[in-house]
């Protein structure tokens, strides 16, 4: 039996969340530039969303960029922006065919404007179709996330729109930039690191966490059902204990 047929379709995480680690250090172990790894994590990106539209799955967030990524070296900042450009230009088309539609979550005003032109067109492109939800976290961070969201319920209150006592684990997830999407059921990170880096520390309280020595530009389809599998064979207690989850 292959592994993709040890999944059960009754038991599929509906989010799947992935930190796309080690592209650079899998590019210098090849002996070429760091960019040569970005390049391609990109087709690890379109196997991945391929595998996950495939099997059904809902919704597919990839930490694409993160907002301390910009403390990088602004030549490395410049390629990975005009990748990200050409990609999602290229990318469209497919994405449309295959009936998935893009969204992003992050400080996306921080993106040079052809990025937010190229991205807003794809997603505005690609806005009716109903199969798998692909959300790129772009110029993303996770307190920089919660603070905004703090801001807006201060003003909130401020206002009079709401009052301190009627805040609720509910007010909170509105004002995330995730606001309507569920939270991951599977984190998965790539090249061995053992930390999810700013990566919705509000959204993942329940997750399971998936950790891979692969570098993002190994990570294939085979990965992924290994750790779908590896998913499924967890009990999920949520707070609660086995006997109650079991009855």
């Amino acid at each position: 039996m292959s592994i993709k047929q040890q999944i059960r379709n009754d038991r599929l995480p509906r989010h799947i969340a992935i930190i796309m680690d080690g592209n650079g250090r899998w590019a210098k172990r090849q002996g070429m530039h760091r960019f040569f790894g970005h390049q391609r994590g990109v087709e690890a990106v379109h196997e991945i969303t391929e595998a996950c539209a495939e099997l059904g799955i809902e919704y597919l967030t990839l930490y694409a960029f993160s907002i301390e990524n910009w403390n990088r070296p602004q030549e490395e900042v410049d390629a990975l922006m005009s990748l990200l450009i050409d990609t999602v230009e290229k990318e469209t088309p497919t994405l449309h065919k295959n009936n998935v539609r893009l969204l992003t979550i992050g400080d996306t005003s921080r993106l040079p404007q052809t990025a937010r032109e190229k991205f807003l067109n794809c997603m505005e492109y690609t806005a009716g179709n109903t199969g798998l939800k692909l959300v790129l976290a772009l110029s993303y961070s996770s307190r920089w996330e919660i603070t905004e969201a703090m801001r807006r319920m201060a003003v909130k209150v401020r206002q009079g729109e709401i009052l301190p006592e009627d805040i609720t684990e509910q007010t909170v997830d509105s004002l995330l930039t995730t606001a309507g999407i569920p939270d991951p059921d599977l984190l998965i990170r790539t090249s061995g690191e053992l930390r999810i880096s700013n990566f919705l520390l509000w959204q993942l309280a329940y997750s399971e966490l998936y950790f891979t020595g692969l570098c993002w530009p190994e990570f294939n389809k085979e990965a992924l059902y290994e750790a779908i599998v590896d998913y499924q064979k967890r009990e999920r207690r949520f707070g609660k204990t086995s006997e109650q989850i079991n009855s």
